[in-house]
């Protein structure tokens, strides 16, 4: 978790919970994890991740996204909707597992490793082999992009605002949009825009966890799930009440810190159940990372040449 945090202060573009999942890969895979630590590992991987996804909320303020305008929010929601709906279908086409295409358009169309983390905890047929394969996805294209996207911006003349929606809406990691924006001078828009999207993660694992448990559920078996996990109806909590503008400075600028803390911990603990010798036979989910990807900047980029 402490060398997570250093990297990312010396290699902004590499998020905490990116170098979290990779470090805990590695001690797994090179060390081997002892029988007294996977307790305290399986707890932070749960416990402490649904407290990062909760906490996560209080970055948020509604009244800002929605600032943007109709159009930006437009944008938003069309690519989001759409790169998440086709990337499950064409993993099926690809023969991938259901887990890993569901994980893979998770972190792809909302926020990468947070988005990940907190579908893989709401479903129950995704394992720690295609999450690490969706997180391969996310440092590998997000990172790609924090070159390419403002390249093709300066190629197809996009005006600084575009840059900052398009950047926003398409790039994967929060940190990669940052390194974006803070080296074109979009930094405010496009964490902005990207901070919309963050609040799609939601719904979308809402609605994923109730229908998959729904279908689960035997003809006759009176017991249901809840229609929203508890983590994220505190998500959305969290949300509404950094969105009265109650909550002190003091605390929303910490918040970010804490989350960061908290989410490397957390993806410290499922890296240590990865297996790198699966990882790397992934081919066919970088495939559907790159088709994902390039799905998620089309619509986006359609969508701000058009109403931005």
């Amino acid at each position: 978790m402490v060398l997570a945090l250093v990297v990312n202060h010396f290699v902004p573009v590499l998020s905490p919970a990116v170098v979290a999942v990779v470090s805990g890969a590695a001690l797994a895979n090179l060390v081997g994890v002892g029988e007294r630590l996977k307790p305290g590992l399986r707890f932070v991987a749960k416990r402490v991740l649904r407290t990062a996804i909760v906490l996560l909320g209080l970055q948020i303020a509604v009244p800002q996204v929605l600032a943007l305008g109709w159009r930006t929010v437009a944008v938003v929601v069309l690519a989001t909707g759409v790169t998440f709906t086709l990337t499950p279908l064409i993993g099926r086409r690809l023969g991938l597992t259901p887990g890993t295409s569901l994980l893979v358009a998770t972190g792809v169309s909302i926020c990468g490793a947070a988005a990940i983390a907190a579908m893989r905890e709401s479903t129950d047929d995704s394992s720690d082999d295609d999450a690490a394969s969706a997180l391969s996805v996310v440092v590998l294209y997000g990172t790609t992009a924090i070159v390419l996207v403002p390249l093709a911006a300066s190629w197809l003349g996009l005006s600084p605002t575009q840059l900052g929606v398009w950047a926003g809406a398409a790039v994967h990691e929060v940190a990669q949009v940052a390194a974006i924006g803070a080296a074109s001078g979009v930094l405010v828009t496009a964490v902005t825009v990207k901070l919309g999207r963050v609040i799609l993660l939601a719904p979308i694992v809402a609605l994923t966890s109730y229908r998959r448990h729904r279908h689960a559920v035997a003809p006759g078996q009176s017991k249901r799930p809840p229609v929203i996990p508890l983590f994220v109806a505190g998500f959305l909590a969290m949300v509404a009440l950094r969105s009265t503008g109650l909550v002190p400075d003091v605390v929303t600028t910490a918040i970010p810190q804490v989350t960061n803390v908290l989410m490397a911990a957390a993806l410290f603990g499922l890296g240590t159940g990865i297996d790198a010798r699966i990882l790397v036979k992934g081919g066919r989910a970088l495939l559907l990372g790159a088709i994902a990807t390039g799905l998620v900047g089309a619509v986006s980029l359609a969508g701000v040449m058009l109403l931005v």
